[in-house]
């Protein structure tokens, strides 16, 4: 194990600091300063290497985290990135953008503060990247055969790294005109700088694999073009359907989907010009959706000057402590405050979006909202709580409800189900024999340790389709959940 007494003697768990918020507010740069040896180190040590490391079951990539945390101890930052690289293909996005459920299982976390996983995790593989250590794998032979990857976020690369050093040939598809699917123009800078995924892509084209941005399967090259060309396809597009809110006013101009809004600021951050760009600059913003969507768009929005900053949540606040329905080691929901809250806005729980109010002009003016009750185990508005919040810009960031299907279903008559998902076996197969599914489009909307693990169980599963047999890892099934009480 790493330090033998660290649980007992650093008690304290620390995270490096955050940028000033008057600083960061200038920039797109993320948020956080560069760590401190000494204090990784320490952290680190408070790893107990305990003989059943829930851990290594909170992350459903199954990461080998008592022994990088170890080597990371013990000053071995080689050994730490080859262990933590043999489960997880992009570490540097996990380590910036995942919600951590491995530390949420963390046995430490019983009685003290978890063990700093994720930031021991991203230093590992920032110290890897800056000394060199990160380099190309080529496959030591070809087989012969080809898949094509449809989509470019982390289920798509994982998948396409995972077959070409398996030695199959493989290009990626990716409709918008950058490779990276959401991890391009999804996540905003302040949390992952670009840089980041530039470097990993650099890695997987000298291993071989092709990358072709401006292609929409199914518009370009229809789908059963594409499985006429390949040897096996692998559909990694995603979950984009947002979820909408049919109330009055919703198609009043000023009221938007969240992602109409990063996207651009993304492609405007990426030097390209956005024509009537959606900006919050001197604008009251109102964000509808508590989650980490919501949070970004409220980042963003600080960052583009708006006047004020207004984030609403249908549900109950959460609270500081495990609630007993989601007991150790679940991942508990609890009360946050990210980088973006503490920027500044108002947060509001209970509040029930009524009707989008507009102005002489036609445009979003107003939300009018009411206090949440529930009534019979549903959320309803209360009557006689009514009032209104300004608003001239407003940003839906209410989740996601599936991939977007139809041609895929027109064209390869694959099945969805009951939750509009794409339909597949045990093995990631669809109904059309060689079309495999991996992460958001078949599972739904989750995490992008989920969607990892899936492109890398999909990629084994493709290469037994292939050769027959696979000596490629495959961490999770289709129908593995997180812990579940």
């Amino acid at each position: 194990m790493a330090d033998p007494k660290g649980f007992l003697t650093t008690k304290a768990r620390e995270l490096p600091p955050r940028r000033p918020v008057s600083v960061r507010l200038m920039d797109w740069k993320e948020v956080y300063e560069q760590g401190d040896a000494a204090v990784l180190k320490r952290q680190a040590g408070r790893c107990m290497d305990c003989g059943v490391p829930f851990c290594h079951q909170g992350c459903p990539l199954g990461n080998l985290i008592p022994e990088w945390n170890d080597l990371t101890w013990r000053e071995e930052g080689r050994q730490a990135i080859e262990r933590l690289h043999s489960t997880n293909n992009f570490p540097e996005f996990t380590g910036r953008l995942c919600p951590a459920p491995c530390e949420s299982a963390c046995v430490l976390a019983i009685s003290q503060p978890a063990v700093t996983i994720k930031q021991v995790e991203v230093s590992i593989i920032d110290q890897a990247f800056s000394n060199g250590w990160v380099q190309p794998q080529p496959p030591g032979r070809l087989t012969g055969k080809t898949v094509a990857v449809v989509g470019s976020g982390p289920a798509g690369l994982a998948a396409a790294q995972q077959l070409t050093r398996a030695g199959h040939t493989v290009a990626v598809f990716e409709r918008d005109d950058r490779i990276g699917g959401l991890l391009r123009y999804g996540i905003p800078d302040f949390k992952m700088e670009k840089k980041h995924l530039d470097l990993r892509l650099a890695q997987m084209t000298a291993e071989g694999t092709r990358f072709r941005a401006g292609v929409n399967i199914g518009v370009d090259i229809t789908w059963d073009d594409l499985r006429a060309r390949y040897d096996a396809v692998v559909v990694a597009t995603g979950a984009l359907v947002p979820r909408d809110l049919p109330v009055p006013g919703r198609d009043l101009p000023g009221v938007h989907f969240a992602m109409e809004y990063l996207v651009q600021q993304n492609r405007t951050g990426a030097g390209d010009t956005v024509d009537s760009q959606i900006t919050a600059e001197g604008k009251h913003v109102v964000v509808l959706g508590g989650g980490d969507t919501g949070a970004d768009c409220i980042g963003t929005a600080h960052r583009q000057l708006a006047a004020s900053v207004t984030n609403l949540a249908i549900g109950r606040q959460p609270g500081t402590e495990r609630p007993e329905h989601q007991p150790w080691p679940m991942s508990a929901t609890l009360f946050e405050v990210s980088s973006a809250h503490e920027e500044g806005g108002t947060r509001e729980y209970l509040a029930s979006t009524i009707e989008f109010l507009s102005n002489e002009a036609g445009e979003v003016r107003a939300i009018r909202v009411a206090e949440t009750e529930y009534l019979d185990g549903r959320r309803v508005p209360k009557a006689g709580t009514e009032r209104e919040i300004p608003a001239d810009l407003v940003l839906l960031a209410l989740g996601f409800t599936g991939p977007e299907s139809a041609e895929l279903t027109s064209q390869l008559h694959v099945p969805l189900d009951g939750r509009s998902n794409v339909v597949r076996d045990g093995n990631y197969q669809t109904s059309r024999e060689g079309v495999f599914v991996a992460g958001d489009a078949g599972r739904g909307q989750s995490l992008i340790v989920w969607a990892i693990a899936e492109g890398r169980a999909a990629a084994a599963a493709v290469d037994r389709f292939l050769e027959g047999e696979t000596q490629l890892p495959a961490p999770v099934k289709p129908t593995d959940h997180a812990f579940a009480i």
